[in-house]
Parts: C-alpha cells; structure tokens; sequence
C-alpha cells in the first residue's frame, strides 16, 4: 500500500494550503530591495530652494496728543450757531398724518387732474392701487412732502429733509403725469 494513499483528503487539503501560503509569503520578502534602492534615491536629491523670510517693515510710532482739542467728526459751536436747530424749517409734529404719508413719494403715481384753475385736484395712485384726491396745502410722502401747486401735467412739493446737523432742510420735489 502506498504511504500516501492513507492520507485523508482533509489533511491533504491542509498541507496544500500551507505549502501555498508559505510559497506566497517567500515572495514578500524578495522584493525590498529595489524599493530601498528607490527610497534611498528619492532621500538624495535636492529639494527646491526655500524662499527667504520676507523683511518685515517696522512702523513709525505716532502719539497722539490732542485728546483735549475738537473732535473733527462732531460739529464746532460756530457751525451750531449757525445751524441753530430751533431756527429754520421743522416738521410739525402735532399734525395729524394724512394717508398718503405713509408711502414713499417714489412709490406714488399722479395719474391725472380734476377741476380747473385755483380748484384743480390732483389724482394720486398708491402703491395698493387706491386713487387718492389731492389738494394745494395736504401732505403726501415720508418726509413731510407739502404740496404747493398742482398743474395738468405735475405736481409740486416741499419736503423736509435732516441737514444732517440735528435741523431740517427743504428740498423740492415733483411727480409728473405717468410718471413711473
């Protein structure tokens, strides 16, 4: 009888995966050296030059003594005695507002002219949609816009504006006829 043949095909099975995995891992270790060759190569070159630091600029110190002087930012008293907020125009605060008050005059559309002469009516179109009549001496726009004369194809206004110094400015405003 033969000494293999009394082997069982488990145990053959066995020895032919060890025999395979033993095969594959002498492979492993065959092939460093060309990969230490190649690191060593790449450690030998030179690398690109480094550039240098940038030269940092020192900066004059300043002091600054005038604290006790004018803020330049802040009117001077002859520029609030000049601009005197109780002088010159203001808004009227005890008024009533009128609806066309709440809009922005640019928002508001003159879409035409009822009447003739000294009793002529403008017809001002909201941003709702809603025809409003106008007269000489009523209010319309968010910055106290005061209509003084209404003719076939505009209106005329005087708003009042912030100067900007704690007073108030007129500035003077039209709508014309279609305008968008």
């Amino acid at each position: 009888m033969n000494k293999f043949a009394a082997i069982k095909p488990a145990h053959l099975a066995r020895i032919a995966l060890m025999l395979g995995a033993a095969l594959v891992l002498s492979g492993c270790t065959r092939g460093m050296s060309d990969l230490r060759a190649w690191v060593a190569q790449e450690k030998a070159k030179k690398g690109a030059p480094i550039q240098p630091l940038p030269v940092i600029k020192t900066f004059e110190t300043f002091k600054y003594d005038d604290q006790d002087k004018r803020d330049p930012f802040s009117p001077s008293t002859s520029e609030l005695q000049n601009n005197n907020v109780a002088s010159g125009p203001r808004p009227d605060a005890n008024r009533p507002k009128e609806p066309l008050e709440m809009f922005a005059l640019d928002s508001l559309k003159m879409v035409g002219t009822v009447g003739v002469g000294a009793n002529m009516e403008v017809l001002i179109k909201d941003p709702g949609g809603v025809i409003h009549r106008v007269h000489v001496g009523e209010y319309m726009g968010q910055n106290y816009g005061h209509v003084t004369a209404i003719s076939e194809d505009h209106i005329d206004l005087v708003e009042l504006v912030s100067n900007g110094n704690g007073g108030w400015m007129e500035r003077p405003a039209s709508i014309a006829l279609g305008e968008q």
